[in-house]
């Protein structure tokens, strides 16, 4: 059973060091940005329900 592991996991084309690293920082930077935006469309819409409903404040 863990020999057709081992065989399988060797068939695997692994990332490079660099190539890991590079996506990895992408992720972490796109996952960064959307909750910025996220936050900011909360925010923005947040204060839109306030102003509508409660009448400013």
């Amino acid at each position: 059973m863990f020999s057709d592991i081992i065989a399988e996991m060797k068939k695997v084309t692994w990332l490079s060091r660099r190539e890991l690293i590079y996506l990895t920082g992408l992720v972490l930077l796109v996952t960064v940005v959307m909750a910025l935006l996220l936050g900011v469309i909360d925010f923005g819409f947040t204060k839109l329900v306030n102003e509508v409903f409660i009448g400013g404040g």
